[in-house]
């Protein structure tokens, strides 16, 4: 393990547990690892009774799990014997993360007797012993009961931070004595696998209701809207629990619904899931109430739209009328509406064709990088700071979902330990501002470096290259050691120049790529307050993408301020950057926006790129990668 890595222990259910959380959980653990940790989950080998759970708690034996297990599993935790949590606790004490996902409220008690003997408690903000992150997927469940509100509050005060997944789940949170609240993005953590071919479909809209059936899904409301409107079909799959269920049995059997509903109770296993979404066009997720939930995602991974109630983080995850609809909660009338615009082919074919599939990347890498950050004793956000608020620049949506700017970068400042404690002197000589990749000795190089320097792995070694050299222009930065400098990231999750920033003491904020792949976005932030931007995205470059980051940089920056970004040159499509020509074009428009470049792209530039250009033997591919390094006059 390198110098910038933790040791952290993810405490939560995981297979043969099913559900969401369960996948996430497990998914969390690999992502950590990924990002070079050293990571151990500690699971449950006896999760809560069945009256808490009615219905069945684990995949079936003969079912596969809803994602690939995580190897180093511990399944120690068990509700029956609160002793277990003593002793598990204890081997958890020269750990540098402890990081808690919240099911229920009644295992609020068994976490804490697990943290206490871990050393954590009401003196962790001294920085003594592990620190202590909650994850709450849900703050409350949707059906409370008495007590739920104290607990909570008891086990907010006695950690050091808590990770939500929505606003309203962070003001929920604040008012239960939670101080220092961060929200971010739910990642994708899909069951069911890749998306499988489908038949033509030339009729009314096929809807699916999928996973567990409970009250809040507002599955019922769906039916009697359905009762309105002819020919449309629904599909109910999985878990049916209680009264909800009753209903929606009874309703089913309507006349006016006679078949045209199916219901498949039971759980669905994971195999099953990619089949069953390829036979519907929409997934319906007309819920009463929500938090945050990842059914967006899945049902756009597998070219479904969506119509879902405006609750939770649906309205951002969901474009009205162009990848889905929106209704409000329980309203009948307007579901009646959607369905009838469904009910033609042509508006079910119109828009399916609006459905994008989802990064299921850079939401994982922000959310690990939040949790980096969250591992410093110094990272304790303003107390009376308001709720964050979900924000949007003028060219799309914001891609950190975890505060306003502001309140983010105070606590990303807060210097992660350990970190890597980096200068100039610790870079290869031949790492430069600006610079050409023609070789693949020159890749391979870079990764070299990249572990003798310290620094967490990366994907692959060409985004290596690219972010090495990114990050030794930010680490020649004068700061005087200090790592304040304002940085946005708009990389996308398969750079690891976020990772090795934040193993530096930095505190990237990092951006999404939204709408066309090309097209950055930004924060709203005021002209001239960004210290360093980067774009290392190698993969598209066009024109306008150029011209457009170009533009964002140029009123982004402070005077003296950088950008590196980088560029695929030559090949014959229309997306790269022909040549040496072509590029002190794209340094010129640079120059138009005040930005200067930061070395020389002529003498052994230029001749590195001729020579890539002879070698190259697939005239569609790009034969180069140039990383430019830009200041803000």
């Amino acid at each position: 393990m390198s110098d910038a890595s933790l040791k952290i222990a993810v405490v939560g259910p995981t297979h043969p547990y099913k559900g969401g959380v369960a996948s996430h959980t497990t998914t969390l653990a690999h992502e950590l690892e990924a990002a070079g940790h050293d990571v151990t989950l500690v699971s449950w080998s006896h999760l809560y009774p069945s009256f808490f759970y009615p219905g069945e708690q684990s995949v079936p034996s003969s079912g596969d799990p809803d994602v690939p297990p995580f190897p180093r599993t511990v399944r120690a935790l068990s509700w029956a014997r609160p002793d277990s949590l003593v002793r598990a606790g204890r081997r958890l004490r020269d750990v540098d993360l402890i990081i808690v996902v919240h099911v229920i409220p009644p295992v609020v008690p068994l976490h804490l007797t697990l943290l206490r003997a871990a050393g954590v408690g009401r003196t962790a903000m001294t920085g003594r012993g592990p620190r202590s992150v909650v994850i709450a997927h849900n703050v409350l469940p949707h059906e409370p009961h008495p007590g739920d509100a104290a607990l909570m509050r008891t086990f907010f005060r006695r950690v050091d931070a808590v990770v939500v997944h929505s606003a309203e789940q962070s003001r929920l949170a604040r008012e239960l004595d939670a101080e220092h609240v961060v929200v971010t993005d739910l990642p994708p953590h899909l069951p069911g696998g890749d998306p499988v071919g489908r038949r033509d479909h030339h009729g009314p809209a096929r809807l699916l209701a999928l996973g567990l059936v409970r009250g809040y899904k507002g599955i019922d409301v769906l039916l009697r809207a359905m009762m309105r409107v002819p020919d449309v079909t629904l599909t109910v799959a999985g878990e049916i629990w209680g009264d909800a269920g009753d209903e929606i049995r009874r309703l089913a059997e309507h006349r006016d619904l006679r078949g045209r509903v199916q219901i498949h109770s039971g759980y669905v296993p994971a195999e099953r899931i990619a089949p069953l979404l390829a036979q519907h066009d929409v997934l319906s997720l007309t819920y009463r109430s929500a938090t945050a939930s990842q059914n967006v995602l899945l049902a756009h991974q597998h070219g479904l739209a969506v119509l879902a109630s405006d609750v939770g983080t649906f309205g951002d995850q969901v474009r009205d009328d162009q990848d889905g609809y929106l209704v409000p909660p329980e309203d009948e009338d307007a579901i009646v509406q959607v369905l009838q615009r469904l009910v033609d082919p042509a508006e079910v074919a119109r828009i399916r064709a609006g459905v994008t599939p989802p990064d299921l990347q850079a939401p994982w890498a922000r959310y690990v990088g939040t949790l980096e950050a969250l591992s410093s004793p110094d990272a304790i956000a303003d107390p009376t700071l308001p709720a964050p608020v979900r924000r949007r620049s003028r060219l799309g949506r914001v891609a950190d979902r975890a505060e306003d700017l502001a309140t983010f970068v105070r606590l990303a400042r807060a210097r992660r330990r350990p970190r890597l404690d980096l200068d100039r002197s610790d870079f290869p000589s031949w790492v430069r501002a600006t610079d050409v990749l023609a070789h693949d000795d020159d890749a391979r190089a870079a990764r070299e470096a990249a572990r003798e320097i310290g620094l967490p792995r990366g994907s692959d070694e060409i985004t290596e290259w690219a972010a090495l050299g990114a990050l030794e222009v930010l680490v020649s930065m004068r700061d005087q050691g200090r790592r304040e400098a304002l940085i946005i990231d708009a990389s996308g999750g398969g750079s690891p120049f976020g990772r090795w920033a934040r193993a530096a003491g930095y505190a990237p904020v990092e951006v999404e790529l939204t709408g066309a792949r090309s097209s950055m976005t930004l924060l709203d932030v005021d002209t001239a307050t960004l210290d360093f931007v980067t774009r290392l995205h190698p993969d598209d470059a066009s024109a306008t993408d150029v011209d457009e980051t170009l533009t964002q940089a140029g009123w982004a920056l402070r005077a003296g301020g950088l950008l590196c970004l980088t560029l695929p040159i030559g090949g014959d499509t229309g997306d790269a950057i022909g040549g040496a020509a072509d590029l002190r074009a794209v340094i010129a428009r640079a120059a138009e926006a005040g930005l200067d470049l930061v070395g020389d792209v002529d003498g052994d530039l230029t001749a590195r790129l001729r020579h890539a250009s002879r070698v190259t033997s697939d005239p569609d591919a790009a034969h180069a990668l140039v990383r430019l390094t830009l200041r803000r006059r």
